[in-house]
Parts: C-alpha cells; structure tokens; sequence
C-alpha cells in the first residue's frame, strides 16, 4: 500500500503544498484491520497536505476519517466508533536522536527526522493506531463482580479487598467499651 503513496522529498516542490488523498480499497482495509486486530474497518480517508517549512524541513497536515469496529472489553460484543482526528507531522532535516537514557519524548510530539520519502500512508496507519479506543466499550455495559480464583477456593470478593472497611465500626465497638 505505502509504494504508490511515499512521496519523494526531493521531488516535492518547496512553493506550494503537495495534496494527498488516500481512501484504502477493499483489501487495503482488510490489511489495516488485520495488522490493528479490529473486528471491522470502513469509511477511511486521510486527506492533506505536504508543505515546504523553511529551507529544509516538511511538515504533513491532514484529516483522518474512519469507522472502526472493536470486542467491547466487558461483554466482547462489537463496539463501533467513528474517528475524525486531525494529524500532523514535522519532519526536521537536523533531527537529532536524544543521547540521554532518560530523555523523554513530550505528549503529542509531532516531530520525526526527515528521511528520503514522506508516506502519508504510513502516517494514516500509525494516526489511526493512535486514536483507537483503549477500552471500548458497549453502552451500558459494566463488569459487575468477576470472581478470579484457583478451582476449589474461595473467591475473593470486591469487599475483602477493602481491608480498612471495618476499622470504622471496630474503633465505635472499642469506644463504646471504654
């Protein structure tokens, strides 16, 4: 899918944006939804923009569109979500990898180093990963109490894992005693 939509940066004209419109066929889709482990995908599209910013650097603007289905995480019924995310990406000719161990890359850090190709397919993969929902879930759905144990146990349940419950009533017991 990405060979016919990398753009080539040295091909690219430094006055005026290079348009993309990408709309995953059929089996594109079924690619997409295979590598992101979806139930389902449709109504994708990624459309924007590859400008020049100053001399040497690029920046990608876009908007993704798409209708993903996912097992809601309670019931693993199908949850259908529509996303529409604006993506941008900077692409910096003097990116520079940080050295230190504990560098940290900020939130929403847009930046990458600019290479011989921009793949607004890959940037469309990549947004769509990003903006999935963690947990979907089904309207209403909720996990009522799961009892997790080895068989022939005792479950342990949601108020044994509140030690401190009783504290409050063991104290007015000893009050009252004084």
């Amino acid at each position: 899918m990405s060979n016919n939509t990398s753009l080539r940066v040295a091909d690219l004209p430094q006055n005026a944006p290079t348009p993309f419109e990408l709309r995953p066929d059929a089996q594109g889709l079924d690619t997409i939804r295979a590598d992101l482990g979806l139930l389902g995908l449709r109504k994708v599209s990624f459309v924007g923009d590859v400008r020049a910013q100053g001399k040497r650097d690029w920046i990608l603007t876009g908007k993704l569109g798409a209708t993903v289905i996912q097992p809601c995480v309670v019931t693993l019924e199908p949850v259908t979500t529509r996303i529409d995310v604006p993506v941008s990406r900077v692409y910096l000719a003097d990116w520079s990898d940080p050295d230190e161990p504990e560098f940290e890359i900020p939130e929403g850090d847009e930046t990458e180093p600019l290479g011989p190709d921009i793949d607004p397919a890959l940037v469309m993969i990549e947004a769509l990963s990003l903006a999935l929902p963690q947990y979907p879930r089904k309207d209403g759905a909720a996990l009522e109490q799961a009892d997790f144990t080895e068989p022939g146990k005792q479950a342990m349940t949601d108020e044994d894992a509140k030690p401190f419950a009783g504290l409050a009533d063991l104290r007015n017991a000893l009050k009252k005693d004084e």
